[in-house]
């Protein structure tokens, strides 16, 4: 790790225990899992009565709407899992600044659920996209973010330093 990089690695760490400590970090956590399980319960009970109830060509665009949301919320989940980890001491935070676990924003046409679908669904997705985009959203401040606001070195200050350094001199 070079010298430059250590201090955004290290605000980057202090960011991810930080949240993973935090009343936002929990409330999202519920919210994240209880989406899940409500999902869960429609998609094998009502999501199956109605989609019985659609046209063949409605079914297919039911199905595939279904098995977007299911990945939608297997990646949110997989993201909060992560964060919970580091709470919990299980994950190093330095792990979880890892890119493999880091959140894709949304494609744009996850957004036009066509209005043939039930109204159960169509709740549910449109739940799971803004519960998606804001945990993007915190993604991306604590990593992305935290990457670009790399701490600049002024370069006078720099050679002032290292001349201090090697003549001995205190300020």
């Amino acid at each position: 790790m070079s010298e430059s990089t250590a201090p955004t690695l290290n605000l980057r760490l202090h960011v991810v225990r930080d949240f993973a400590s935090s009343d936002l970090f929990d409330r999202t956590f519920k919210e994240g899992m209880a989406l899940v399980e409500e999902t869960a319960a429609y998609l094998d009970g009502d999501g199956r009565r109605d989609s019985r109830l659609l046209s063949r060509e409605d079914a297919l665009v039911y199905a595939g709407e279904s098995m977007r949301l299911t990945t939608r919320l297997m990646q949110i989940a997989s993201w909060l899992l992560v964060q919970r980890a580091v709470r919990e001491g299980d994950m190093d935070p330095s792990d979880a600044c890892d890119d493999k676990y880091r959140i894709a924003p949304l494609a744009a046409e996850a957004f036009a659920a066509p209005q043939v679908l039930p109204s159960g669904l169509l709740h549910l997705l449109d739940r799971s996209n803004r519960l998606y985009d804001r945990i993007s959203h915190m993604d991306k401040r604590m990593f992305v973010d935290a990457e670009a606001e790399e701490v600049t070195v002024n370069p006078v200050i720099s050679q002032f330093q290292r001349l201090q350094s090697a003549f001995g001199a205190e300020a």
